[in-house]
């Protein structure tokens, strides 16, 4: 394998929000292999979109030679990262924290090549958990300083709120996660979102102290959703996440389908392998050929995610939904998106299993909240009332009853496609 300076790589492509040492990073990368690493607690039972970057950087960092370490906090899981947080988390206990694991485990490894040995999944319940107290308060503890401590972001916000002493460890737990590595496996960077700043400082200073050796940290830029200002990959309900059980392949691929016209050239930078040039290229399409980035921007994501066949699945869905985004073919590219079989709508569309009695007892907003197109009645309310709401292509209104729709025959062959908007479906079957 050949290896590449990776740092160039990511700061190109738009990762790089700070660094303890620019200089020493990219002479770094460019002489030796490194080894790096980022943290990822297991606060559900699967990863969401925030967590697409770091792990992008990471399989960059495997693609172009070097050693990625995905390290999944089997313990630090158990006090809880106060950082970005206006209250404290709600602990969780051993079972769940062992069944989150179980599932976040092979969605990182999707993004690493485990079988060569260079890139690493680990978790750091193996030396957190055996840890002796006093023990550690005397070797480790007496390298930081409160009043510093106090100072960094992660704290700070917290101070008037209320932090615990509990999570007031989180820093120094991190910190010797990194020693740890550093000792272990020749680590020397870590890698994490722009609010682990102090958490990744306290560790680079923790070995310094301990072993006179030089490490190095790196943070990532926060992405924000330009119409709402939220953060990146939350929609109205909820997290976007990786799981296909929690949500679909196909709203997977229609989030990144729908995000604004102007975030689609830094999205194809950061969460596409496509070439640097092909993505600036795509960004600068004109009009509506915009919409074609943005296409194969979801393709290559869910594929990313999911699988090839998954992500031209719920492309084809798509497709027959609202018609492909650039009919003259005048875009071209290297993604594989061409490749895509011809399937059938329903297949692709999400899907869920009411039983009939539920849906005769139930009305319209209900079915709505129900199939998971609305968090609550009012909501489902204000859809209808606002002339949002379709039950197979046809708008429905609050005067509509569902048990005497079921009468009428709509579910006569079993399902129906319930419509959200202009971009939300869902299919229900009777069960």
């Amino acid at each position: 394998m050949t290896r590449e300076n990776t740092y160039k790589t990511l700061l190109d492509r738009g990762f790089i929000y700070q660094t303890t040492d620019e200089t020493a990073l990219t002479d770094l990368f460019a002489q030796k292999e490194v080894t790096g690493y980022v943290g990822f607690d297991a606060t559900a039972d699967s990863l969401h979109v925030g967590h697409l970057l770091p792990l992008m950087a990471l399989s960059w960092m495997d693609k172009t030679g070097h050693r990625p370490i995905a390290l999944i906090g089997g313990g630090t899981s158990m006090v809880g990262d106060p950082s970005g947080r206006s209250e404290a988390r709600k602990l969780m206990t051993v079972a769940t924290i062992n069944q989150n694991l179980e599932g976040i485990r092979p969605q990182a490894q999707r993004f690493l090549s485990l079988e060569d040995g260079r890139a690493s999944l680990i978790d750091n319940s193996q030396w957190l958990l055996s840890l002796n107290y006093v023990e550690f308060l005397r070797d480790i503890g007496r390298h930081f300083s409160v009043n510093r401590m106090i100072t960094a972001d992660c704290y700070k916000s917290r101070l008037e709120t209320g932090l615990s002493f509990l999570e007031f460890n989180y820093m120094v737990m991190q910190a010797y996660d990194f020693l740890v590595l550093y000792e272990t496996k020749n680590n020397i960077l870590q890698l994490g979102g722009q609010d682990q700043w102090g958490n990744i400082v306290a560790g680079v200073e923790l070995i310094r102290r301990v072993h006179g050796g030089e490490a190095y940290g790196l943070t990532m830029p926060l992405l924000l959703d330009p119409r709402t200002g939220d953060k990146f990959g939350k929609t109205n309900a909820g997290a976007v996440w990786l799981s296909s059980e929690k949500t679909s392949v196909y709203d997977f691929y229609q989030f990144w389908r729908n995000i604004d016209d102007q975030e689609a050239g830094r999205l194809l930078l950061l969460f596409t392998f496509l070439p640097l040039e092909e993505c600036r290229y795509l960004a600068t399409r004109p009009g509506n050929l915009i919409n074609r980035a943005k296409e194969i921007l979801a393709y290559e994501v869910t594929s990313i995610c999911h699988g090839h066949q998954a992500a031209a699945e719920a492309y084809a869905a798509s497709v027959k939904a609202f018609g492909p985004a650039d009919p003259t073919g005048e875009v071209e590219t290297s993604s594989k998106i061409a490749s895509v079989p011809s399937v059938p709508l329903e297949a692709e569309l999400p899907s869920i299993d009411i039983p009939l009695k539920d849906l005769e007892a139930a009305d319209l907003a209900q079915l709505f909240v129900m199939a998971k197109l609305c968090s609550s009645k009012g909501e489902a309310r204000r859809l209808i009332r606002q002339g949002g709401a379709y039950i197979d292509n046809q708008a429905v209104s609050l005067d509509d009853e569902v048990g005497s729709l079921v009468g009428a025959g709509w579910l006569k062959t079993g399902r129906a496609v319930l419509r959200a908007g202009k971009k939300r479906y869902m299919t229900v079957k009777v069960s």
